[in-house]
């Protein structure tokens, strides 16, 4: 460890090298660099304000450049005042290695944060699957992401997760697609079921005429007929549509004489 009377007696010399036209020296480039680092915030300040960058994303860049402006002009002006600055900035860097280690998590969903504020693959009220979780989106923070999910409960979702993972936005496009899977015996035309689940679609009113419906055979499995029923409708409309629709088709295949199957199996009892 270094002497205490050492590093008392340099520091006494330090202050006492210096004078009033040092000092004073030391004033007027700090007033110069307060000004340029006006300057700079208020040029960096309006070219984000034409851009498409989040509010928080954009206050969040201004926050970081005017740190590092006045880590700058600390050490402008220590150079000024004839401090060392080399070991002041390695201390610095020290402290700033430990401090990064300590919450490199945080830092992860702070990068994570900041990446979803700028690619912006979701907003606030979207319907959204991420990190395995299904909602609508309530809050985008630098941290974290909140959803609330269908049974009113509040999910808060790491952004280091969410930006490095799959995400699908359900409420990106104004129309979405109601896919319906059914079965039926093999004992019942195609040409049967397919009259019945179209009256299903001309019952619904809310499905969209374009793109055009589909009704197609999708597998012959073990015990019985596969059927895929698509349609499309708008967006705040697919689960009503869903519910109605599936609902409709139990209705329509009693009133055509539609058998819904399960998976069985027949045993044929042979005689010798």
């Amino acid at each position: 460890m270094p002497d205490v009377n050492t590093t008392v007696e340099s520091t006494a010399k330090m202050l006492g090298s210096l004078s009033f036209l040092s000092v004073a020296y030391a004033l007027c480039a700090l007033l110069i660099c307060l000004i340029v680092k006006k300057a700079v915030c208020r040029l960096l300040d309006k070219a984000l304000s034409r851009t498409r960058l989040d509010s928080r994303l954009s206050g969040l860049i201004l926050k970081g450049v005017n740190a590092v402006l006045w880590f700058v002009i600390i050490l402008i002006m220590c150079d000024r005042l004839g401090i060392n600055i080399t070991s002041l900035v390695a201390l610095f860097s020290v402290v700033g290695l430990a401090f990064s280690l300590a919450i490199q998590d945080s830092l992860s969903n702070l990068a994570g944060g900041m990446t979803i504020l700028s690619s912006r693959p979701f907003k606030i009220g979207d319907y959204v699957e991420a990190v395995g979780q299904e909602g609508t989106v309530d809050a985008i923070g630098i941290i974290y992401t909140q959803l609330l999910t269908a049974d009113n409960r509040r999910v808060f979702l790491p952004n280091s997760a969410v930006s490095s993972g799959r995400i699908i936005n359900y409420s990106s496009q104004p129309n979405r697609r109601v896919t319906i899977d059914v079965s039926a015996s093999y004992d019942d035309s195609a040409e049967k079921v397919k009259a019945a689940l179209r009256e299903v679609v001309e019952g619904e009113s809310r499905v969209l005429e374009s793109p055009t419906p589909v009704i197609a055979v999708t597998e012959y499995g073990d015990s019985a007929i596969s059927y895929t029923l698509r349609v499309w409708v708008k967006n705040s409309d697919y689960w009503p549509v869903k519910f109605a629709m599936t609902e409709a088709v139990r209705d329509a295949f009693d009133r055509h004489g539609v058998t819904m199957t399960y998976n069985h199996i027949n045993v044929h009892m042979m005689k010798d």
